[in-house]
């Protein structure tokens, strides 16, 4: 760029900017194009000369805003380049995004590369309902076995061999006398084996258990059935629904009896995998749980691609960089999309569709009985709902909504609007009765160090009568020998 087409670009900036900007700004105004012109002129001086591999147009054949704009798209200044992108002037954003549509910045990337360190919170790890689910899981599997007993006992050698198949991370013997409040042990009518029933206090939750499962059957199908919907053309593996079945609150034979837990909307299909699958057809609209409490607060209105405010709750003493902070603001302010839509239009990498991640993992932990999981088992659901391969760094870049706890030599990813706001989220029917159940895991606990402590005990007891014993023989025989000794 040369110094005739500087004064020529200036020229048309003055006649079509600079005539319709207020009196009172346009000195300044004035003065802000020359001080970019020069800045410009001096860059163009100082940058190497570079080769074009095609031929420019002569001068009098070129529009005076193609030299300008040709030179801002491409600027050899860095900070140039951010200066001129982020100004909030329209005459700068016109020249340097002159083709972009209203709606890019829906669909454009500003910061997603956030990184926050994670900090523990005593309060989601002490929640026993949610890391008492690992021990309680293979309870539960073990108490269905011995409850669906005619006889309601077992022998020991029924389930010693099945110690995978329940989940039990050591012998199923010692792992059922673990849990006294649970399993009552006694001696088998035949060879002396040990064998396994049920305490009182276990029976009467079982009980209980049963009747939920009866009373709440049309809200667990709907959970299964939200669930369906979330996914990638309503379908899913059996096996699939299978390993989320605990997280689900589904009963253990509710796969084994399909055709009588569900209703006409619920078919089997066979996907391409040679995998069976069951799929979900559903035709009225189905609103997620932010759509819902949005519209009670009267800030949602059931419109298309309309913005929708995550809940945050972040810690006390939580201080964000003022980047990562403006680009939380931002991010609220992007069009919700629901999990029940169509996302296949949406850029992978725009901030939009990390929005939808985020509603989605949102959305399915509220449907789980302890609105938790182990983040490692939410990994295996991406190829089924289209999630993004590091799909994990959304609840590090999230923990206002999620948070991560490593308890249990795992990471469990817990939504934190659960256990800050109680009427957000419908309790899942069936967690007063777990939680009943690690009422008796505590009560086993007791009861073995009671034990332990009992047989301690007595053990030193013995150990102290041993040495009295011990004592009184040495002096037997030191008498018998003085009698014995001659006068």
């Amino acid at each position: 760029m040369n110094v005739e087409q500087l004064k020529h670009t200036c020229e048309w900036l003055k006649e079509t900017h600079l005539n319709n900007v207020p009196n009172e700004l346009h000195s300044l105004s004035v003065y802000i194009f020359s001080l970019l012109l020069l800045l410009l002129l001096l860059l163009q001086l100082l940058s190497p000369p570079v080769t074009a591999t095609r031929p420019l147009l002569p001068l009098h054949l070129r529009h005076p805003f193609q030299s300008l704009s040709m030179f801002l798209n491409n600027p050899t200044s860095k900070t140039l380049k951010k200066l001129l992108s982020h100004s909030q002037k329209p005459i700068f954003s016109y020249l340097y995004h002159p083709q972009n549509p209203p709606y890019s910045h829906t669909q454009k990337s500003h910061y997603v590369d956030v990184y926050m360190k994670w900090k523990k919170d005593p309060y989601y790890d002490s929640i026993d309902h949610i890391h008492k689910s690992i021990q309680l899981k293979p309870v539960i599997s073990l108490k269905n076995c011995i409850a669906q007993d005619p006889n309601g006992c077992i022998p020991i050698s029924q389930v010693s061999k099945r110690g995978l198949e329940f989940d039990v991370p050591m012998k199923v013997a010692r792992f059922l006398r673990q849990y006294p409040a649970i399993f009552e042990e006694f001696t088998g009518p035949q060879y002396n084996l040990p064998w396994f029933r049920l305490t009182p206090e276990a029976v009467e939750i079982d009980r209980e258990e049963k009747r939920v499962f009866e009373n709440c059957k049309e809200d667990l199908k709907d959970r299964l059935k939200r669930f369906i919907l979330m996914s990638k053309g309503n379908v899913l593996p059996l096996k699939i629904i299978q390993g989320m079945q605990w997280y689900l609150g589904l009963p253990e034979d509710f796969l084994r009896c399909l055709e009588v837990n569900l209703d006409g909307s619920f078919k089997f299909v066979e996907m391409e995998d040679g995998l069976k699958g069951l799929a979900v057809e559903c035709e009225e609209k189905v609103l997620s749980v932010i759509q819902k409490n949005a519209m009670k607060k009267g800030v949602y209105f059931g419109e298309p691609m309309e913005a929708i405010e995550f809940p945050f709750f972040p810690r006390k003493d939580a201080r964000l960089r003022r980047k990562i902070d403006d680009w939380l603001k931002e991010f609220q302010k992007l069009p919700y999309v629901s999990p029940y839509e169509d996302f296949l239009h949406l850029d992978p990498g725009s901030d939009i569709a990390e929005k939808r991640v985020v509603g989605f993992l949102h959305e399915l932990l509220s449907l789980f009985v302890e609105h938790s999981a182990e983040r490692k088992k939410l990994l295996c659901l991406k190829k089924y709902f289209g999630l993004p391969q590091k799909v994990h760094k959304a609840f590090e870049r999230h923990p206002h909504m999620f948070y991560l706890s490593l308890r249990n030599k795992t990471c469990t990813a817990i939504l934190k609007e659960a256990y800050n706001d109680k009427l957000a989220i419908e309790r899942h029917p069936l967690l007063r009765v777990r939680n009943k159940y690690i009422n008796l895991m505590k009560q086993s606990g007791v009861i073995l160090k009671n034990k332990r402590l009992s047989n301690r005990f007595l053990d030193h007891g013995s150990v102290k009568l041993d040495l009295d014993l011990d004592v009184v023989d040495e002096e037997r025989r030191e008498m018998t020998d003085l009698d014995v000794s001659p006068v």
